[in-house]
């Protein structure tokens, strides 16, 4: 029979003793704080090492698909390009520009006046409209919308807010506002430039599977001498069908130093070229090719058509 004690005093559990387990490594047990200050110094490493262990096991897991997701219209991933897929600042929802050409295109055909496919506001005609419906969504702690007014804030200049603003976003999951404050620490925008918080708002967002964040994560351990992790991430942004950690990625195989096997790479190859092609579809190139209207992107730029 297998007791339970205290990692610091050895008291064993009864109906007078709970213990709790380290909420670092639930490698050990105490029965109270006191105990776990006690043997800090004692646990300390082998809960680190623990907790390291755990952090990089999340970050090195291969996400299914991009941050970006599905188009909730036709179904396909969506292209994580901020100038392929267009955002409704009326109700913060997301589609591929293939769909928005399609019912764009239909709507003209028609001479209907352009709507939002899920709320049927009237599309945004300027930059001065999709303010206005950002704030509203604003007010309503819609995290896409405060994410979008901190992108505009940074735009203009204004630091603090625009730090303010990506903040909140991120306390509330936005995968786009962390890559986004990566941004602001590594530049110093706003912020001291702080290449540990640049690290972590990067690992969030690469964790969900931002491929620009994961290749930047890359760099980052690469411009510390940690060519194997590097390598790691770029493994997975290039599966996610970012393009240049693809390049980078042959660049470092071609060198013959190891840190890319011909397995490694030709699978990152194979998962490269199957991410692209599902972002594909005859919609889509059909919107790359045809002419822009109005409608305003996603990210901090912002296209005006004719």
């Amino acid at each position: 029979m297998n007791v339970r004690c205290c990692a610091s005093c050895g008291a064993a559990e009864s109906d007078a003793i709970t213990l709790t387990t380290c909420d670092a490594c639930n490698l050990v047990l105490y029965c109270d704080e006191a105990c776990q200050e006690l043997h800090k110094p004692e646990h300390g490493a082998a809960c680190s090492r623990k907790k390291l262990a755990e952090r990089d096991k999340l970050l090195f897991r291969q996400p299914e698909s991009n941050h970006m997701g599905d188009c909730p219209i036709c179904s396909l991933p969506l292209p994580f390009d901020g100038l392929q897929y267009t955002l409704f600042p009326c109700c913060s929802k997301t589609i591929c520009n293939g769909c928005d050409y399609a019912i764009e295109k239909s709507e003209r055909k028609s001479g209907s006046k352009h709507t939002c496919p899920f709320c049927r506001h009237p599309v945004a005609q300027s930059v001065k409209e999709a303010k206005r419906d950002i704030k509203k969504r604003v007010k309503k702690n819609d995290r896409v919308a405060i994410r979008q007014m901190g992108l505009g804030l940074r735009k203009e200049g204004n630091y603090d807010g625009a730090f303010k603003h990506l903040s909140k976003a991120a306390d509330l999951d936005d995968v786009e506002a962390h890559y986004q404050l990566s941004i602001m620490y590594q530049k110093g925008h706003g912020v001291d430039k702080d290449e540990q918080m640049e690290a972590y708002h990067l690992e969030m967002a690469a964790i969900a599977g931002h491929p620009k964040a994961r290749h930047n994560l890359a760099c980052i351990e690469g411009n510390n001498g940690r060519q194997k992790r590097a390598m790691k991430h770029l493994l997975i942004s290039a599966s996610l069908g970012d393009d240049l950690s693809l390049e980078e990625l042959k660049i470092e195989y071609a060198t013959g130093r190891g840190y890319v096997s011909k397995e490694d790479f030709a699978a990152a190859l194979r998962a490269h070229q199957a991410a692209v092609a599902a972002m594909k579809s005859p919609q889509r190139d059909e919107a790359a090719g045809g002419p822009t209207w109005a409608w305003v992107r996603t990210g901090d730029r912002e296209t005006l058509g004719q």
